[in-house]
C-alpha cells in the first residue's frame, strides 16, 4: 500500500519534522497523517463550511476523548430517554434507582445526554462524581442539569460526534421510552452491533410497565423480522427489563467471563478471563457450527499483534473464522461461555476501552 503523504518529499519531511519537535509519542505516524489531511483540504480547496464542519467535529472528538481518558479504568454506561419525562414519572425513577444503583453497588460510572427528563435522572441517580454529560447545543433546550461536575460536561454542535462519544466510551447501554432522539440513538447502536461496526455490548431496554418497549418489540417482531428485514437472532442483541436490579445483573453477567474482541489476520480472537474445557469448547462447535465461516471454534495463546500492542496478554483466548454476519448468534456464544463461570452478579478487574484499533 502506498504511504499516506502529500507527494512532496520535502513537504512530507517537514511534516514528521514539526510533529516530532511538538513531544514524543507512540503515535507520530497518524498524527503525520492527521496533518497530511489538513493540508489536502487547503489542496484540494475545500470550501469554508466543509472545513469549519471537520474542524469543529476533531476539536469535539478531541476534548471528549480527553475528558474521558481520565477515567479510562472505570466501565461506563450510557443512559438513553427522553428529555420531556416529569420527575414523578415512574420511568424518571426507575432511571434514577438504576443509576444509583450501578454508581454506588456495580462501581460503574453513568453517562448521560445531561439534559432533563431521563437524562437527568441518570445523572442524579449517579450523583455528581458518577456521572458524565455529553450535552448537544440546541437553540431551544434549557441549560445542562445541575447533577453533572463541570469537569464532567462535554459540549457537542454536531450529533454525530456526540454519538460517537456515547458509543466509544461506554461498555452497556440502558435506553428508556423516548422520542424520534431516543428511537435514533437506539437503532442506531443496534446496527452498529448488529452489522459488527461496534463491539457486541449489552442493550437493556428499560421501562417502569407501560408498555413501551414491548410494543416496540412487537412491531420489530412482526414487521421486520417478519419480513426478513432482519434474521430471528438479531433479537438476542437486546433484552427488556422493568426493574433496576435486574437491568444491572444483565450488564455485569455479560463480563462475567467476556473480556473484549480483536480480529487477527481475519480470525475474530474472543479474550475470556477464564478459560473454557476441552469438553466446553467441544460443545462450543456443536452448538455454534453455524456461525463459522470455516475451521473450528480453538483455543489459542495471545497472537504476535497482541504481544506487541500488550493486548489484555492475561486472558484466555478462543479464536474463530467468525462469518461477521451472525452477529445475534455470537452475543449467544457469549452469554454461553459467561455461563459456564457465573455465580453472582459483577465481574473480575477492569474492562478495556471498548473501541480499539
Amino acid at each position: 500500500m502506498a504511504r499516506y503523504s502529500m507527494g512532496d518529499p520535502r513537504l512530507d519531511e517537514t511534516i514528521r519534522d514539526l510533529v516530532a519537535r511538538a513531544g514524543d509519542g507512540e503515535n507520530q505516524d497518524l498524527i503525520a497523517e492527521l496533518m497530511t489531511t489538513a493540508l489536502k483540504l487547503h489542496r484540494d480547496r475545500a470550501d469554508r463550511w466543509e472545513i469549519k464542519l471537520f474542524n469543529s467535529a476533531l476539536k469535539e472528538m478531541r476534548y471528549s476523548s480527553k475528558v474521558f481518558r481520565s477515567y479510562a479504568e472505570t466501565p461506563k454506561v450510557t443512559i438513553f430517554g427522553s428529555a420531556r419525562t416529569a420527575p414523578d414519572h415512574p420511568d424518571y425513577l426507575l432511571a434514577r434507582d438504576f443509576a444509583r444503583l450501578m454508581w454506588e453497588d456495580r462501581g460503574w460510572m453513568v453517562v448521560t445526554g445531561a439534559g432533563p427528563g431521563i437524562m437527568e435522572a441518570g445523572n442524579r441517580g449517579a450523583g455528581r462524581e458518577g456521572s458524565f454529560g455529553v450535552n448537544i447545543r440546541l437553540p431551544f433546550e434549557a441549560a445542562p442539569n445541575s447533577y453533572i461536575s463541570g469537569s464532567r460536561l462535554i459540549n457537542f454542535k454536531y450529533f454525530f460526534t456526540r454519538k460517537l462519544g456515547f458509543v466509544k466510551e461506554s461498555h452497556a447501554f440502558a435506553i428508556f421510552p423516548g422520542g424520534f432522539g431516543t428511537m435514533d440513538e437506539a437503532f442506531e447502536l443496534l446496527t452498529l452491533i448488529q452489522t459488527g461496526k461496534a463491539p457486541i455490548q449489552p442493550v437493556v431496554l428499560m421501562e417502569a410497565g407501560d408498555s413501551y418497549w414491548s410494543s416496540w418489540q412487537a412491531f420489530v417482531s412482526e414487521r421486520l423480522e417478519g419480513h426478513g428485514m432482519i434474521s430471528p437472532a438479531d433479537a438476542n442483541l437486546f433484552v427488556l427489563a422493568q426493574d433496576a436490579a435486574a437491568a444491572a445483573d444483565e450488564i455485569c453477567r455479560f463480563y462475567a467471563n467476556y473480556h473484549s474482541q480483536r480480529y487477527v489476520d481475519g480470525r475474530l480472537v474472543l479474550r475470556l478471563r477464564h478459560a473454557p474445557t476441552k469438553r466446553q469448547v467441544e460443545d462450543l462447535n456443536e452448538e455454534f457450527a453455524d456461525v463459522l465461516a470455516r475451521g473450528r471454534i480453538e483455543a489459542i495463546g495471545p497472537s504476535e499483534a497482541e504481544i506487541r500492542d500488550g493486548d489484555a496478554l492475561d486472558c484466555a483466548r478462543l479464536a474463530m473464522w467468525f462469518d461477521r454476519r451472525s452477529l445475534g448468534r455470537l452475543r449467544l456464544l457469549v452469554d454461553r461461555l459467561n455461563s459456564y463461570v457465573y455465580e453472582t452478579p459483577g465481574f473480575e478487574g477492569p474492562l478495556p476501552r471498548p473501541h480499539t484499533a
